[in-house]
């Protein structure tokens, strides 16, 4: 279970603010968010099951449930700088790619190793590789690139995480900001809250508890 705060900020340097709670199973599988903040979106709920391939969203204004296309899951969530795939593909990602170890370096104050993750050939991963930095103590990755889908030398997002606490024995990034390279926008979110180790039935994560 997590609730956090997600603040995009436009390439003029507007912000719009959200806040939502989240829950999450099999490894993200299974994935609920439900936004608490501002009024206009509030009550509104998205559902990702089978690592965001399939999505429903929920508008309490009309009381609908929309089930969103395919390749909906690349899209931007609420506007932001991290898509359904980066919010609800869990680490199932991992198996999209297959890893390199580079030179070890030095990020964000962390002793790193630096991995490159190739996407192979049968995924529908919306990225063609990833650079990925992660801290050799905890295995916790602090900086990861991604690269556009059809163009492996174009450098599309930066992710950068920080205060990086232990809970329930896990490391967890309290705070990471999503850089986009293209559009010059960036997505500031914050977990308020979080806990592991919960039980979730399975019966929350469908169409009808959607609308509740």
């Amino acid at each position: 279970y997590g609730k956090a705060k997600m603040i995009i900020i436009t390439s003029s340097g507007s912000k719009r603010t959200f806040i939502y709670e989240s829950w999450s199973k099999n490894k993200g599988e299974k994935n609920l968010v439900r936004y608490l903040e501002p009024t206009r979106v509030k009550g509104q709920a998205i559902l990702m099951l089978n690592h965001s391939d399939d999505i429903w969203m929920y508008f309490p204004r009309t009381q609908r449930v929309r089930k969103l296309a395919t390749h909906a899951k690349k899209q931007k969530m609420q506007g932001s700088d991290f898509s359904y795939e980066d919010m609800g593909s869990g680490d199932e990602f991992i198996n999209d790619f297959r890893p390199k170890r580079l030179k070890d370096e030095k990020m964000e104050g962390h002793n790193c190793f630096k991995l490159e993750l190739t996407r192979k050939p049968e995924s529908n991963i919306s990225y063609s590789r990833l650079i990925m930095w992660v801290i050799k103590e905890n295995f916790y990755p602090v900086v990861i690139d991604y690269y556009e889908e059809h163009n492996p030398s174009s450098q599309e997002k930066r992710l950068v995480q920080s205060d990086i606490r232990i809970i329930d024995d896990i490391p967890t990034a309290m705070k990471m900001v999503m850089y986009n390279e293209n559009d010059s926008t960036q997505t500031e979110m914050e977990l308020l809250e979080v806990k592991y180790n919960i039980t979730l039935e399975d019966s929350m994560f469908t169409e009808r508890e959607l609308k509740k």
